[in-house]
């Protein structure tokens, strides 16, 4: 289960050898590989063995093993994506690059819990972005190794059939935790609101936010049967006439705002599974535990991969680490 930050040559010629392969990295390598059997979204931002950083000059290789006999590559554009769990293999996973802010983005946040086959096969991935000085200027790409031409407006998804001594495991690390003050629901779903429900008493959220100096760098967390949702905030004025967020919010959840974390990569190694990193064959984070959490140059326990717009392990996800990691049946 290969992985690392290798150069343009390094993976080109893994490409040519006739590896399945996961990439992330900076547009302009991207755009210089051959067709092949990978798939690719634009990031610059990694967690690698050395800690975190931004290369431009690297790309960063998921390798499917051997063993792995069988994939399929799709693009889904807006109409298409609900039918993501309905082409997945029988026994395998999906991974799953999806631009940041474009139409297929919005619609698998807001929809994906109500695609037929939801979660009934493993899904994970990211969402694409670019350099935080390229916001709003550079569009964030996806990349169809088959036919590698930059993609703005799909998701591109390689479903991964298993061997059936095999099975695929998803795993969410959420450092994050329901705080102790007001409860906060919405009345409709969306990536913006401007009145929220506060303890029950509907208030202006941007001036709710204002009045009680939350700090937008912490999510807010809805417990959705058992699994902790962060939803982060995006930066601008409290008293705007909109409160904008990174994921959408939804109507049937009990939000809270999170509990402060002191020592981020501390909290992160008690969370993890004991004896998890060799197990894992892809895992991303989120760009905002980078920033916030200070993670350049740090390490996060041997987990390494990108550091990303959104996180997906069956829908959309902000402020996680995801993980995938193949586990061996015993023989029967």
């Amino acid at each position: 289960m290969g992985l690392a930050m290798l150069s343009l040559e390094e993976v080109t010629e893994k490409i040519i050898e006739g590896k399945r392969l996961l990439l992330a990295g900076d547009e302009s390598l991207l755009l210089q590989l051959p067709a092949g059997d990978w798939i690719a979204g634009t990031i610059p931002y990694f967690m690698t063995e050395e800690g975190g950083g931004c290369f431009r000059d690297r790309i960063h290789v998921n390798e499917l093993p051997d063993y792995v006999r069988e994939i399929e590559i799709r693009e889904y554009n807006e109409k298409t994506i609900p039918d993501v769990y309905v082409d997945a293999p029988e026994n395998g996973f999906s991974v799953i690059i999806i631009p940041a802010a474009s139409s297929v983005h919005f619609s698998f946040a807001l929809n994906a819990p109500n695609y037929k086959n939801f979660a009934v096969r493993p899904l994970i991935g990211w969402i694409s972005g670019v350099h935080l000085d390229d916001l709003d200027r550079v569009a964030p790409k996806v990349f169809h190794g088959r036919n590698p031409a930059a993609i703005e407006d799909a998701a591109v998804v390689m479903h991964v059939s298993l061997p059936k001594n095999k099975v695929a495991d998803i795993g969410i690390i959420n450092i994050f935790e329901q705080g102790d003050g007001d409860t906060i629901t919405f009345p409709s779903d969306g990536f913006s609101v401007r009145t929220a429900y506060i303890n029950g008493q509907k208030r202006n959220f941007g001036e709710y936010l204002f009045e009680k100096r939350l700090d937008k760098r912490l999510p807010l967390v809805a417990d959705y049967y058992g699994v902790l949702l962060n939803t982060s905030f995006k930066e601008g004025d409290e008293l705007e006439e909109k409160v904008e967020f990174y994921a959408p919010v939804f109507s049937g959840l009990r939000y809270k705002h999170a509990r402060p974390v002191d020592d981020y990569v501390g909290r992160f190694i008690a969370r993890m599974p004991e004896g998890l990193g060799h197990q894992i064959l892809f895992s991303c984070n989120c760009i905002l535990n980078y920033l916030y959490s200070g993670l350049e140059g740090k390490k996060t326990a041997g987990i390494t991969g990108p550091a990303t717009f959104g996180e997906i392990a069956y829908q959309l996800l902000n402020q996680t680490m995801v993980y995938l990691r193949i586990i061996d049946l015993p023989p029967r």
